[in-house]
């Protein structure tokens, strides 16, 4: 991601300002106490698990009592969080720790039994220092809306490269700290309906706040029906025609004109269209504008005649004609 320190820095910083003191963020060092929080945290609203949270901890202060206990004594202390296997793998995870000695790696962590990905990077990091990125719903939106990207969340493929890109922002001096700032922002600012942008520290760097598209993302795609998606195709030309282009972000090989309002001043709005790829239903509006001398990170100018020799998205071709016409 383009500017990634500036991110990285700005949030921290947020963070450290205005975190909610949650009490497993008491214990920070605690792999145990930051687990349960983990494990009860899915699919459970923070204010609902804290009272079951600090109950739980009470009676099972560590992994020997966990494992040591009466299944219907786990569930009963359990009960009202639903979902019952995480209960269950919660006891039998801390079966498998030799010693009641919580495992300090990352692969050993995930190798307990109802860890995945998300809760061994969580812990492994916050616990640890060990420098893996968490990814929860809460950031693969941040991403989404970051990037500007519509890529279906619920594709492996689009997980896969979100991943990825949370991998290159972590800071792997912090990423205890660099974790919880990117679950915080999704919980209390870039939250799913109405978000907050104006008090979002990185809404600089965020595309979708740019391109006026974060209330669109992330798609997710359900039963085939068709995610409607809002973005601004943006024409900036030179004085000898040139066009400020990029390498498309989602098809490998192409060239598309930029989504991105940054750096772009003078707008004109050009005119709007339609186009559909797959289970994707885009409103593509087109305005025009300058850029000063230095271009857009990620952008080039390209010469007119060059543009037959290059392969456009069609997105990209549809609004060019509207400027033509």
């Amino acid at each position: 991601m383009e500017a990634a320190g500036a991110f990285r820095a700005k949030l921290l910083s947020w963070y450290r300002n205005v975190r909610r003191d949650l009490p497993w963020r008491r214990t920070p060092t605690d792999p145990y106490r930051i687990w349960i929080s983990e494990i009860m945290l899915q699919q459970t609203r923070v204010a609902a698990v804290i009272p079951y949270y600090e109950r739980f901890l009470s009676r099972f202060p560590n992994p020997l009592s966990l494992a040591s206990a009466p299944e219907q004594d786990v569930l009963a202390h359990w009960a009202g969080l639903g979902y019952y296997s995480r209960a269950r793998n919660l006891q039998k995870a801390a079966s498998q720790m030799p010693g009641g000695e919580f495992p300090r790696t990352y692969d050993e962590i995930r190798a307990l039994s109802g860890i995945g990905d998300y809760t061994a990077a969580a812990v492994a990091s916050i616990a640890y220092g060990l420098p893996y990125a968490a990814v929860d719903g809460n950031v693969l939106r941040v991403i989404a809306r970051v990037e500007n990207d519509p890529g279906d969340i619920k594709s492996p493929k689009t997980r896969a490269r979100f991943a990825a890109i949370a991998d290159e922002l972590l800071d792997r001096d912090q990423p205890g700290d660099f974790n919880q700032a990117m679950m915080e922002l999704g919980a209390t600012v870039c939250t799913p309906k109405n978000p907050t942008c104006l008090l979002c520290p990185v809404r600089e760097e965020c595309k979708g706040f740019a391109a006026g598209t974060q209330n669109q993302l992330p798609i997710k795609i359900r039963d085939g029906r068709t995610a409607e998606v809002h973005i601004t195709v943006v024409i900036a030309e030179r004085d000898d025609g040139a066009l400020l282009l990029r390498p498309s972000k989602q098809l490998a090989g192409f060239w598309e004109l930029p989504f991105d309002l940054a750096g772009v001043r003078d707008l004109e709005r050009v005119g709007s269209f339609g186009h559909q790829i797959t289970f994707r239903k885009y409103t593509c509006d087109v305005v025009r504008g300058r850029v000063g001398r230095k271009v857009p990170v990620g952008t080039e100018w390209v010469a007119r005649e060059r543009l037959a020799e290059l392969p456009l998205t069609t997105i990209s071709k549809k609004a060019l004609r509207l400027v033509d016409r």
